[in-house]
């Protein structure tokens, strides 16, 4: 694996804000009876959902070659997947639905997501290719691993979860709020392989020009 250890702008603004969040309860931030942590999973809905369509209408999985297309496709699934978990499966915006109806949706997002592993060699092979090949900006993604260690922290509460938990009854603000720059990160990393990917395209197409042909 290789890795990227250059400070990306972004990283430091996520660092910032993670620092911060735990003050939001020392400042008593009004929590409006829930509105508040209602408005933060509404706009993750729609940032995970943007993730998906960017990702497929950017790098356009179906034109890739033979293992990119089933990278990118399972790339698009993942972020449906992380937007299924996030509205528990749909049931947050229609609660009046039969469980069964979530249980069935869960089963067939997380499916889709396994099964491409089991029958894809060229997923497979892809996948290793990548964690060989392709830099991880190790920054940016310990920011993003960090901030969703500490938001399962504060939801289960974990030992070191007082750290960030100033008050019980901001417990769900604190865990939406640091699953913000988690997903943020998250749109990040992705858009830097597939920026790479898109250049490495761009290069590979321009004509060839023989080192002495700028000699004459």
């Amino acid at each position: 694996m290789k890795f990227d250890t250059r400070l990306t702008p972004a990283t430091p603004v996520l660092v910032l804000f993670a620092i911060l969040f735990p003050f939001t309860a020392d400042w008593h931030m009004p929590l409006a009876d829930g509105a508040v942590v209602a408005w933060i999973e509404n706009g993750q809905a729609l940032w995970l959902l943007f993730g998906a369509l960017f990702t497929a209408c950017y790098i356009r999985p179906l034109s890739r070659p033979e293992g990119a297309k089933q990278f990118w496709l399972w790339a698009v699934v993942w972020w449906v997947v992380l937007l299924g978990r996030s509205t528990s499966w749909g049931r947050v915006y229609f609660p009046e639905q039969p469980r069964l109806l979530f249980r069935i949706v869960s089963v067939a997002l997380i499916a889709a997501l396994l099964l491409p592993l089991l029958f894809s060699k060229a997923l497979r092979r892809e996948i290793v290719r990548r964690l060989r090949e392709a830099p991880l900006p190790v920054w940016l993604f310990a920011v993003t691993a960090g901030a969703f260690l500490i938001s399962d922290t504060v939801e289960h509460h974990r030992l070191l979860a007082p750290l960030f938990l100033h008050s019980r009854q901001y417990v769900d603000l604190i865990e939406e709020l640091y699953e913000l720059p988690f997903m943020v990160g998250l749109f990040l990393i992705a858009l830097g392989f597939m920026r790479q990917e898109r250049r490495g395209e761009r290069a590979a197409s321009l004509p060839y020009e023989p080192l002495h042909a700028g000699l004459k």
